[in-house]
C-alpha cells in the first residue's frame, strides 16, 4: 500500500508528482485533466498519436502497450511516480516485475493483471472471493465451445477471455448461432487469442454499475448507475439508480468485497447483475468506468476526481450526489475524420453537456462523445440527455 500524501510538486521541474498513463482515450483524458488540476505532470501513452488525453498531457508517447520491452523501456525513461493503467491492453507481466522492482502501478499491478483477462478475473471472483457468478466454462476450440453450451444450455454469452467494450462478444441463442458466434470471439479478442468464456445466461432485472473508491480513509461506494447495453457496450447510464434497500445493502457487501480482495487504491467500476432480491457478479474495472462518465454531470466529485485523489493518496469526502444525471455515448460510423453538427441546439436543453472526446479518426464504429445532463429525476435526466444525443449529427469525412 502507498503512504499517504501532504504535498505536491511542480510540473515540468525536478520535484513534480508524474503519472504515465497508460491508455489516452476519453477516460485517460480525464484522467490527466483531474490530475493536473492538482499539479500532476502527465505523461500520456496510446498505440496512436493524438489520442484524447494526449492533446492535454505535458507530453506523450506512442507505442504498443502490448510489446513488453517498449513498456518496460518506456517506464524506465520516463520513471514515473505512479503508473497508471487506463485500458486493458497492456503486457500486464511487465507491471508485476516493474511493481517488484518499486515502480508503484495503480492500483496494483495484480490487479491490473487479473482484471485484464476475464478468465483471471472470474476465478478470483468465484473460486477464491465466493461471490455469486453467471455459471461458466472457458474454451479453446470451436468443439469445447459446442461441449460448454450443452452443458449450460441456451441461451449462453461468449466472449473472448481478453477484449474491451463488447467486442467479440455475442449472445448464443440457437446452436446455428455457434460458427458466428465463435468467428466473432476470434475476430474480437485481443493479442491473437483463442480463449474465451462461455457464460450461462442470467435473466436480470437490471444491470448496475457500483462505483467504489479504496482511499486512504477507507471503501466507499458511490450511489449506484444503472445502464443499458447493446453487445456488450453501453447505450445509457443514469444516476441514481432506483434499487431497494435489501439489493443496494447487498451490492455495496459484493463490490466491497471485490474490491478489498483485489487491493490498492482508487476507482473500480464494479459491474452487478440484479436478479429479484439478489446480485451477481459480472466484470470489474480497476479504473474509472465508461458508464460512470455520468457523475461529470451528477456528483459533487466525478468518477476521474475521485480516482486521482485515490491514487495520490489524499483523503476521499463522502461522495455526494447533487443532481439525477443520464449519458448518453454518441457513435460514429465510418473511416475519416469527425464533425460534430447541431451542437447549438445540444447545448441549449437545460442542464446538459457535451464532451466530445477528440479523437483523431474514426475506424469502423466508434464512441467519439457523450451527451450529459441532470434533472430534478433520472426520468427528466434520461429525456434530456437523449434529447442531447439526437440533436448531435457526427458526419465523418476523408479529412
Amino acid at each position: 500500500m502507498a503512504t499517504p500524501v501532504s504535498s505536491l510538486g511542480t510540473p515540468l521541474t525536478a520535484s513534480a508528482t508524474k503519472l504515465l498513463l497508460l491508455g489516452s482515450g476519453e477516460l485517460g483524458k480525464e484522467v490527466a485533466i483531474e490530475a493536473q488540476r492538482l499539479g500532476c505532470e502527465v505523461v500520456a501513452c496510446d498505440r496512436y498519436e493524438h489520442a484524447p488525453a494526449m492533446q492535454v498531457a505535458h507530453r506523450s508517447r506512442v507505442f504498443s502497450m502490448l510489446d513488453a520491452d517498449e513498456l518496460r523501456r518506456v517506464v524506465e525513461e520516463e520513471r514515473p511516480d505512479l503508473v497508471v493503467p487506463e485500458i486493458e491492453a497492456i503486457a500486464t507481466h511487465v507491471l508485476v516485475e516493474l511493481e517488484a522492482e518499486g515502480v508503484r502501478v495503480v492500483p496494483t499491478a495484480r490487479a491490473t493483471q487479473l482484471t485484464m483477462n476475464r478468465e483471471g478475473i472470474r476465478r478470483f471472483a468465484a473460486e477464491q472471493l465466493e461471490v455469486p457468478t453467471s455459471p461458466y466454462r472457458f474454451v479453446e476450440s470451436f468443439a469445447e465451445l459446442r461441449d460448454a453450451v450443452a452443458q449450460l444450455g441456451l441461451p449462453a454469452v461468449v466472449k473472448p477471455v481478453m477484449s474491451s467494450s463488447g467486442k467479440g462478444q455475442s449472445v448464443v441463442r440457437e446452436t446455428a448461432d455457434l460458427d458466428d458466434a465463435w468467428a466473432h470471439a476470434i475476430e474480437g479478442g485481443r493479442a491473437g487469442g483463442r480463449r474465451c468464456i462461455v457464460e450461462g445466461f442470467v435473466d436480470f432485472d437490471a444491470e448496475l454499475t457500483i462505483l467504489t473508491v479504496s482511499s486512504v480513509d477507507g471503501i466507499q461506494c458511490c450511489p449506484p448507475i444503472g445502464h443499458l447495453q447493446v453487445d456488450g457496450d453501453y447505450r445509457e447510464s443514469w444516476q441514481p439508480a432506483p434499487v431497494d434497500d435489501r439489493v443496494w445493502e447487498r451490492a455495496q457487501q459484493v463490490a466491497r468485497r471485490v474490491v478489498e480482495g483485489l487491493g490498492g487504491w482508487g476507482l473500480f467500476g464494479v459491474e452487478l447483475f440484479v436478479v429479484g432480491d439478489d446480485v451477481v457478479f459480472s466484470e470489474v474495472s480497476p479504473r474509472p468506468h465508461d458508464t460512470g462518465m455520468v457523475t461529470l454531470a451528477s456528483q459533487d466529485l466525478s468518477e476521474f476526481a475521485l480516482h486521482v485523489r485515490a491514487i495520490l493518496g489524499f483523503p476521499v469526502p463522502t461522495v455526494q450526489l447533487r443532481r439525477a444525471a443520464a449519458s448518453v455515448p454518441l457513435l460514429g460510423e465510418g473511416y475519416g475524420v469527425p464533425r460534430f453538427e447541431g451542437l447549438d441546439a445540444a447545448l441549449a436543453v437545460p442542464e446538459g453537456q457535451v464532451r466530445l472526446f477528440g479523437k483523431p479518426r474514426c475506424e469502423g464504429r466508434r464512441r467519439l462523445a457523450v451527451a450529459l445532463a441532470a434533472g430534478d429525476d433520472i426520468t427528466e435526466a434520461r429525456r434530456r440527455a437523449a434529447e442531447i444525443a439526437d440533436a448531435i449529427r457526427i458526419v465523418i469525412t476523408s479529412s
